[in-house]
């Protein structure tokens, strides 16, 4: 039964509505959540927060070209490539993938960002201080410093994480750090507030879901983190958040600390510590990850929470300044972990290029190869895994003016969608190239396939051929094969492994006799008959 979209989105509203209006009824606030959040910000809006999020949405609206392609925009020229294209390290913290990928984090950015910019404060702390006094002081000039420390984190964040990162979360962790510092248990709430936002949104985008069982590829989840980046963000915040902290004299206590840093980089996948063995093969190290979560809680509560109390009086030196030195050294180490990837010039931009018939656009190289070094990561000494021997199978794109050679669609992803699309471009301009791979599945279990590749609109020739596949299916004597040919595919029979005949695979609705079978096309399927005898010997992808 189908039901109308208006009546999940008044179901969705009511639930919520009753909700909101038994917590009003069980406690008032009576304009104490106002008289709160005004105390602290200007008018209760946390203003850089909110110029941050329209700044983000800007770039990926108009820049990305989201709002044209709000599911496609372009990213691979907005990607941190390393040191060698600054646009790309610049931009990095700003792009973002998709469109749930931008949602994600500016729904973060709102609950987290709201909360950190609450502990910053646009009206001064301390007694007998009293706001426009000074520029230190001056509501406005604190949002525009906000404002402006949101940038410079998110220029960091491109600068110092690892790989071609693309993506606001690097900030949004900044936000969660800064606020866990100050306000531990309310940071764990907004964890969960930001959890069911996210609810409430993709109750709103799909009211409801109907899924078929099919195979499909993809990665696990944890391999399409940057963990790196996301622990550098959490760290600059806290830092940053210490710092304040240790200024206003202010210490939280530890155990909430301890159990926020806990929640948080549990809940956040921080322990998600993973190696790349192949292009299709990822190892994960939990055991690790869990071990150095409770490290890290124990590392945050300790360091926040330090007095000035002498460490080594020989020296002056005190536990907070023992303590701050710690979390600065954590972030320099967490930084320089990507300095080295980040210096890699790509060994050997026409790797893979020879006998490719590549596709060029602009200052791009778009082309289908299998089993070929990876240029980008090879040249990468990782302690572990196998990521110095790395081969890619699938669309590469290479720009030598960008420092990109990239596995952009792999093998196997193409082979469970059939077809894809790679936008290149640049800050001005942007094209579209698109791969199909056809396939045909003969009976038990063995295939052959094609590739086409070319820009959109115009024709795409084949770019790729496998080799032949047989079917097990034997008839009269005579086996069956199917192997690309020009444009296309033929069908081969052999007998005595000797061929006897070899035609192109018949068009949908007709039928040609090869070998003395005939072979007759139904849709995507391909049948066999010889006399009483009719199987079905291969199956088309698309």
């Amino acid at each position: 039964m189908d039901i109308p979209v208006a009546v999940w989105y008044l179901t969705l509203a009511a639930g919520i509505g009753v909700s909101l209006g038994a917590l009003w009824r069980l406690d008032r606030p009576d304009g104490r959540w106002g008289l709160l959040a005004r105390k602290r910000l200007v008018m209760g809006v946390p203003w850089g927060t909110l110029v941050a999020v329209l700044g983000v949405s800007a770039f990926y609206l108009l820049a990305q070209d989201g709002l044209a392609n709000p599911q496609d925009p372009l990213v691979l020229p907005f990607r941190a490539w390393g040191y060698l294209y600054p646009t790309g390290m610049v931009t990095a913290g700003f792009a973002h993938a998709g469109l749930g990928h931008i949602t994600g984090n500016l729904l973060g950015t709102l609950v987290f960002g709201s909360l950190a910019e609450y502990a910053w404060s646009h009206f001064p702390n301390e007694r007998g201080v009293t706001s426009f006094s000074s520029l230190r002081t001056d509501p406005i000039a604190r949002i525009a410093a906000w404002v402006l420390g949101v940038f410079v984190v998110g220029v960091l964040s491109g600068l110092f994480a690892l790989g071609p990162v693309v993506g606001f979360s690097g900030v949004v962790f900044a936000f969660i750090g800064f606020a866990l510092v100050r306000f531990p248990l309310a940071t764990v709430a907004a964890t969960l507030l930001a959890d069911v936002v996210s609810l409430v949104y993709n109750a709103i985008r799909f009211p409801t879901i109907t899924r078929t069982a099919s195979e499909s590829f993809s990665r696990p989840w944890w391999a399409d983190v940057a963990i790196q980046g996301h622990a550098f963000g959490l760290f600059v915040g806290i830092v940053l958040a210490a710092w304040l902290l240790y200024r206003r004299d202010v210490r939280p206590k530890a155990t909430h600390v301890w159990l926020a840093a806990l929640v948080i980089a549990a809940d956040r996948g921080l322990w998600a510590i993973y190696a790349i063995e192949s292009s299709a093969t990822y190892t994960l190290y939990q055991a690790l990850g869990a071990a150095l979560v409770f490290l890290v809680a124990a590392l945050v509560a300790s360091s926040v929470t330090a007095t000035p109390r002498d460490l080594i009086a020989s020296i002056d030196l005190s536990r907070q300044e023992a303590a701050y030195g710690l979390l600065l050294a954590t972030v320099f180490a967490l930084a320089l972990v990507a300095v080295p990837f980040n210096l890699v010039v790509v060994d050997d931009p026409n790797a893979g290029l020879e006998g490719a018939d590549p596709v060029e656009v602009g200052d791009y190289t778009v082309f289908y190869a299998e089993d070929i070094e990876n240029q980008y990561i090879s040249g990468v000494p990782i302690p572990a895994g196998n990521t110095t021997n790395v081969n890619a199978s699938g669309v590469i794109v290479v720009s030598e003016q960008r420092n990109i050679w990239w596995e952009q669609i792999s093998k196997n992803r193409l082979a469970s969608r059939s077809e894809a699309a790679i936008r290149v471009g640049g800050l001005t301009w942007h094209e579209n190239v698109r791969v199909t791979r056809t396939t045909w599945s003969l009976a038990g279990g063995k295939s052959t396939y094609n590739v086409r590749l070319g820009v959109e609109d115009e024709a795409r020739p084949v770019v790729f051929r496998d080799e032949r596949a047989s079917a097990d299916a034997r008839i009269d004597g005579r086996n069956i094969s199917i192997a690309p040919a020009g444009d296309g595919f033929d069908v081969i029979v052999t007998r005595n492994n000797k061929t006897i005949g070899r035609a192109a695979v018949p068009e949908n609705g007709t039928n040609i006799t090869v070998g003395g079978i005939t072979f007759e096309r139904d849709e995507r399927n391909l049948f066999a008959e010889r006399e009483d005898t009719r199987v079905r010997v291969a199956r088309r992808s698309r």
